[in-house]
């Protein structure tokens, strides 16, 4: 992971202290880590990395979506979608790196911040209410 993805104790705690319920799920937060590192990858190819970075923004809107439910049951159908867009977002970016439209360097970041984000929504799913 790069430096300028990182977060100081002190972001990360602002992040916490504000009022919509999406800015207290770290994995909200991860899911906009997850973003910054697949536009950062610079993807060449347009259909990739439209795929990729559409992909990324609908983790972060169901993520937030999600943390705005009433019900249990609603916010883990939608965190269960979350999931499958980060993952789709992964295998956009890892394609483009194996064809040579990104670095293999950039894929294993956004691959590292998906794998952690899987499973942060997959216990969130798995969460009673």
């Amino acid at each position: 992971m790069t430096a300028y993805l990182k977060h100081t104790e002190a972001e990360i705690e602002e992040v916490r202290q504000r009022s919509l319920p999406q800015h207290k799920l770290i994995a909200y937060q991860r899911s906009l880590d997850l973003l910054r590192a697949v536009v950062a990858c610079g993807i060449r190819d347009a259909r990739l990395r439209e795929q990729a970075t559409k992909s990324s923004k609908s983790a972060c809107l169901n993520i937030a979506e999600a943390a705005g439910r009433w019900s249990a049951a609603d916010r883990a159908r939608i965190f269960q979608i979350a999931r499958g867009e980060a993952c789709e977002s992964a295998a956009a970016v890892e394609i483009a790196a194996l064809t040579g439209d990104a670095s293999k360097p950039a894929s294993s970041a956004v691959a590292s911040y998906a794998s952690e984000l899987f499973a942060m929504l997959t216990a969130l799913i798995k969460r009673p209410s």
